[in-house]
């Protein structure tokens, strides 16, 4: 009697990390290596659906910074995804009401772009257009419910009763994984008594590439420049972290009034705000898992950190993780060993700590420190804002961080 298939690599988890991770673990590793990804959702078909494809008014976005460009570049679907990409050619930084601004220009470092915007739908659609290109097996719908250490990796149950043996199980199903509370993996969580309110914005000004991250006094908002639609020309994506009752107020109140509302908070920087998207709200947290490795097990993507939307960080973060581990991985493979050994899962974490901690603690803090109304405080970031405008070095040091191309190695000597 035949035993459970066995799998290299297992990817519980089917959405942009996980698909970005077999599409890299696929692009290094050799022909012939077993990679199955597992998602909850049915995954679309194959077909040309992205020749078609046209920018939604009220569709989601993410940002990707310069460093995520160059990941997707390096995986040969970058000329798929330009296409459909925003380009922030500037980043414009203030506090409301006070006199501290920056202003942060891709031009002055001779790079087309600091980062993109990038529908989800766009995004998803050129993933898994990559993913059915590719030899990566796929179970959709399925879930993985339960797995076991056993001596050849991990023995993994299917939520409808089948069983297979994987080498490396990679945990990449969310923020509230299931498959990481089955694992017994605890996961430390920091509610800001917050929640982000996204809505797309039509406004009569064109954008002209730049990104807007205002510090509120109810919390940080920011505007990202969208693809113009055959409706409407100048169309940004609102992100806006608000307390909870105020986040239920203005997802609920006329559309005009909440126009007026974010008007007064944000300003005539993009004209007139014109047109109100779809409302969405979720409350933020910072999850981060206490354990990111375990022999044949690896936890990734929201799953292992989950934070807060300010800058944009958490996706980028998650894809430069992915990077480094199909880098390890085929390092390891190359040289005879198990893609779920211990020692290499260690070597990840270890050569990922830095990023990771940097980058959590921007995003933990940076919406703290604008928060406090401390008048000694406000004079401090103005001087701050000042300083690094006025200092090309301090800059250059804060845009290679913000673009992700601070973090590796493998980045040194992509400028400024």
């Amino acid at each position: 009697m035949n035993g459970p298939a066995h799998q290299d690599v297992v990817i519980a988890g089917g959405g942009m990390v996980g698909i970005s991770l077999a599409l890299s673990l696929r692009q290094r590793l050799p022909v012939g290596t077993r990679i199955l990804l597992v998602e909850s959702f049915p995954l679309p078909a194959a077909d040309d659906s992205t020749a078609a494809f046209s920018p939604s008014f009220d569709s989601r976005s993410t940002a990707l910074s310069y460093a995520s460009c160059l990941i997707y570049q390096q995986l040969g679907i970058w000329p798929d995804l330009e296409p459909g990409a925003c380009p922030i050619s500037s980043i414009h930084v203030s506090e409301q009401g006070r006199f501290g601004s920056t202003l942060m220009q891709a031009s002055d470092y001779s790079w087309p772009a600091l980062g993109y915007v990038v529908e989800n739908a766009w995004l998803g659609q050129i993933l898994v257009q990559a993913l059915h290109r590719s030899d990566i097996e796929t179970l959709s719908p399925a879930r993985v419910s339960d797995a076991l250490a056993i001596d050849s990796g991990m023995l993994l149950t299917l939520d409808d009763g089948d069983q297979l043996q994987a080498s490396l199980l990679v945990v990449a199903d969310g923020a509230d994984s299931a498959l990481r509370q089955a694992l017994g993996i605890e996961a430390r969580e920091q509610h800001y008594e917050q929640h982000a309110l996204i809505a797309n914005i039509g406004h009569a000004s064109a954008h002209q590439g730049c990104a807007y991250e205002r510090f509120t006094e109810q919390g940080p908002l920011a505007m990202l420049p969208l693809l113009p639609t055959a409706d409407s020309a100048g169309r940004s994506a609102l992100v806006w972290s608000l307390a909870p009752a105020l986040a239920a107020e203005l997802q609920e109140c006329p559309e005009r009034e909440f126009l007026q509302r974010l008007q007064q908070e944000f300003g005539y920087r993009l004209g007139r705000l014109q047109r109100l998207g779809q409302r969405h709200s979720y409350p933020l947290s910072l999850v981060q898992a206490e354990e990111q490795a375990r022999s044949g097990v690896v936890v990734m993507g929201n799953a292992a950190h989950s934070l807060h939307p300010v800058a944009g960080q958490g996706f980028n973060l998650a894809l430069r993780d992915v990077a480094r581990l199909a880098e390890l991985l085929a390092q390891a493979v190359a040289a005879g060993r198990a893609p779920g050994e211990l020692s290499v899962l260690q070597a990840y974490c270890e050569q990922q700590a830095q990023d990771q901690e940097r980058t959590t603690v921007f995003s933990d803090r940076l919406p703290g420190l604008f928060m406090q109304r401390d008048p000694a405080l406000a004079l401090l970031r103005d001087i701050g804002l000042f300083a690094l405008d006025l200092s090309p070095a301090l800059k250059r040091q804060f845009v290679r961080h913000t673009a992700g191309v601070a973090a590796s190695s493998e980045y040194r000597d992509v400028q400024p």
